[in-house]
């Protein structure tokens, strides 16, 4: 099998008191059932500043996060923690893998058509983040701070609900608020959308990936093309339209 490592991925290990109530209590999805998840940490507001996923590693945690990003989010965790006994900590004895198909690791939580994820040391060679990259943005998926913003976009505007990011019956986490009022009114004004480069509105796009031939847009739904969005999204779309 060709090389299978993300480089550009990282994970941080949390180990100590009761490490999945702790995350609990902050990010947007469920840690005390089956892992891996998808989530995030919000602002007060309900806007996105880190996304990842989530491992269980028997009681330890490893959340599994874009590498440029890993520094920054091991120290907004470390400030939630106050008096906690929890460690928190770069895991370098492992990385994160990933194939488009086959039977190795779990299929993504996001979206089966992702492809497999799992965990293991890290391989040799230049490693699969090229190809990662445009298997996920033809799937219309986006993550990571290029994408999704640094606290400027809403969790349910980076399509959280339809990549199962969010759980909306868990308890308080920062940024619930107004992240359920959203979804009890159904009122998810914009997203974020991957559209051909050739289709690119200049004024909504949040990166342009041209070698690749996609634009990652923040659009008004109203000025979506439902029947050109993935399968995933349609729903969602017209629900908000």
């Amino acid at each position: 099998m060709a090389n299978t490592t993300l480089h550009d991925r990282a994970l941080i290990r949390l180990s100590g008191e009761d490490v999945r109530g702790f995350l609990q209590g902050l990010v947007t999805n469920e840690t005390a059932g089956n892992l891996p998840v998808w989530a995030a940490l919000l602002t007060a507001q309900g806007k996105a500043l880190f996304d990842f996923l989530i491992w269980g590693d028997e009681d330890d945690i490893l959340i599994d996060c874009e590498r440029d990003a890993a520094e920054a989010l091991a120290k907004r965790l470390t400030l939630y923690r106050l008096r906690r006994a929890i460690t928190i900590a770069p895991e370098p004895g492992l990385a994160v893998h990933w194939a488009p198909e086959g039977d190795l690791g779990v299929v993504d939580p996001r979206l089966p058509e992702l492809g497999q994820r799992w965990l293991a040391p890290d391989g040799e060679g230049e490693g699969a983040d090229a190809a990662w990259h445009a298997h996920r943005l033809a799937l219309g998926v986006t993550e990571g701070r290029a994408e999704l913003g640094d606290g400027t976009t809403l969790w349910l505007e980076c399509n959280a609900a339809e990549l199962n990011g969010v759980s909306f019956t868990k308890g308080c986490y920062v940024g619930q608020e107004n992240t359920a009022r959203m979804n009890w009114r159904q009122k998810v004004n914009r997203r974020l959308v991957v559209v051909p480069i050739a289709e690119a509105d200049t004024k909504r796009q949040v990166v342009a990936y041209p070698e690749l031939g996609w634009s990652v847009e923040h659009r008004r739904v109203e000025g979506i093309d439902v029947a050109g969005a993935p399968a995933w999204l349609r729903e969602g779309l017209a629900a908000g339209s």
